[in-house]
């Protein structure tokens, strides 16, 4: 089993509704165990004019290889009804591979770590909440010095 970490963020459809309900069927993966889950965070797009994300991070500890995973996301993903018209356009659900384990993964459907995670607040301070104390990227960058250069601006946590 390895300890992966899951984007998860919507803006459509009721986000905080489609937030739970992905985070349902990630307890229901095979060979998978939801481990923790960080508070909701809504924030502005990062294109203008669509509706505000709301964002979490999901921990998993899987036995599922990176591509099966990937495949069993983007199937939650259509199963609440996300079309893949445009690369950054508004969405019900978006499920993001950010770190699975400690591997480097440079596939053509998959980068891992996940691209511009250490830049974006959304990411990076639920991740803090449910990650341990020591974590660092594949690269050897600390969670905390990622969080020191990211700050918190834009960010507004969800009460429970």
């Amino acid at each position: 089993m390895e300890r992966v970490y899951i984007g998860l963020g919507s803006n459509l459809a009721d986000p905080a509704e489609q937030l739970r309900q992905a985070l349902a069927a990630l307890e229901q993966l095979p060979h998978t165990r939801l481990a923790a889950t960080s508070s909701f965070y809504v924030s502005d797009s990062l294109l203008p004019g669509q509706p505000r994300y709301t964002n979490a991070v999901a921990a998993l500890d899987t036995g599922l290889e990176p591509l099966q995973l990937l495949d069993a996301l983007q199937a939650i993903e259509l199963d609440q009804g996300r079309e893949r018209h445009e690369r950054w356009g508004p969405r019900t659900l978006d499920l993001d591979i950010l770190l699975f384990g400690q591997r480097l993964i440079d596939e053509p459907r998959l980068r891992v770590p996940h691209y511009h995670m250490h830049a974006r607040p959304f990411v990076l301070y639920p991740l803090a909440e449910i990650a341990t104390d020591d974590l660092q990227l594949p690269d050897g960058r600390p969670l905390g010095e990622l969080l020191a250069a990211c700050p918190f601006e834009g960010l507004e946590r969800l009460q429970p």
